[in-house]
């Protein structure tokens, strides 16, 4: 009897954790320098948990429900799986040398992995750990994005100076489209029909239609104070509806307010030194910007367009999720 009582207990006390951990706003931040995971409260800001992984964490991203927090590990060639629920490293996924950035389908039955030393993007299956397919690529790939449908997967060259276009199902490349130099990441509109890619040394956003793969403009930043090579866009992160793109402007110091209809920039807002990393809150009443050089977290007030607090968190922070 016992031991029934102490099974159910058990049973209870998970599933309130699993409760507790869904739609937790708990904000992740990776650190290059301290080779771990930050957790902060959503409310009060406070440090939930340091997360000890794989060598230089960097980019991340939650699985499909949300259960799982996929982190790649560049120097240690792994993707790291945390349990939201528990805060654990669930385990870790070879993946080879030098991964930096990827994307999971929207099926969360691949991961698309740019790696930087094999100038390749990985296909690796995620229930199997396995790889799939190796495409070859520019030198130095670094952004990856895949379509809202998932029959498109986009990679940035930053030596290259290029975007691929991938076709899922037969992982051979579409188009080589020439865009702005050192391009970095993507967003997508929500109906497809545009990517926007940053280009870190030229200072802009490239537009591609996503149909025709053919560019339909740029759209450079000149925030007020900085010279034209300090002007570094890296991050980039869109609304819902497709609206609004974020832009954080690297050695600038500022995140940049896109119009997206109209391709006009509607303001620019102060953050840390290097701003980074972005990402929006479920409501998109708050931005979250991490800066690399200040060590910091900025939580940006969409409407008021403003910094409401900075928040210390690992040494050279990379990316940042937020669980809600």
């Amino acid at each position: 009897m016992r031991m029934i009582k102490a099974g159910a207990a058990a049973l209870l006390l998970s599933l309130v954790g699993v409760a507790a951990a869904k739609d937790s706003g708990r904000i992740f931040v990776s650190s290059e320098k301290d080779h771990a995971v930050t957790v902060l409260d959503g409310k009060s800001l406070e440090v939930v948990k340091v997360i000890a992984t794989g060598e230089r964490p960097r980019h991340m991203q939650f699985s499909p429900d949300h259960q799982i927090l996929y982190v790649v590990a560049s120097d240690s060639g792994r993707i790291d799986l945390i349990d939201v629920a528990t805060l654990e490293v669930r385990k870790s996924i070879d993946v080879g040398e030098d991964p930096e950035a990827f994307d999971v389908a929207p099926d969360g039955k691949h991961f698309y992995i740019s790696m930087e030393e094999d100038a390749a993007v990985s296909v690796i299956d995620v229930g199997s750990g396995r790889q799939v397919a190796e495409i070859e690529v520019g030198e130095e790939p670094e952004g990856v994005k895949v379509s809202p449908d998932g029959k498109t997967v986009y990679a940035t060259s930053e030596v290259a100076s290029m975007v691929h276009v991938i076709d899922a199902a037969t992982h051979e490349i579409r188009n080589n489209i020439t865009v702005g130099n050192r391009p970095r990441r993507f967003a997508i509109t929500p109906d497809g029909d545009e990517v926007w890619v940053t280009s870190e040394l030229a200072g802009e956003v490239t537009i591609l239609d996503g149909k025709s793969d053919r560019i339909k403009g740029t759209i450079p930043f000149k925030p007020k104070g900085f010279r034209d090579e300090d002007v570094t866009p890296v991050g980039i992160v869109m609304t819902r509806d497709g609206k609004t793109a974020y832009v954080t402007l690297g050695r600038a110091n500022h995140v940049a307010v896109v119009d997206v209809a109209k391709r006009e920039i509607e303001d620019y807002i102060l953050v840390g030194r290097r701003a980074w990393g972005a990402t929006l809150s479920r409501d998109e009443k708050t931005l979250y910007v991490v800066n690399g050089l200040s060590d910091d977290l900025s939580i940006v007030d969409t409407g008021k367009r403003r910094v409401l607090k900075s928040v210390p968190v690992g040494r050279v922070p990379y990316g940042v999720v937020v669980d809600d």
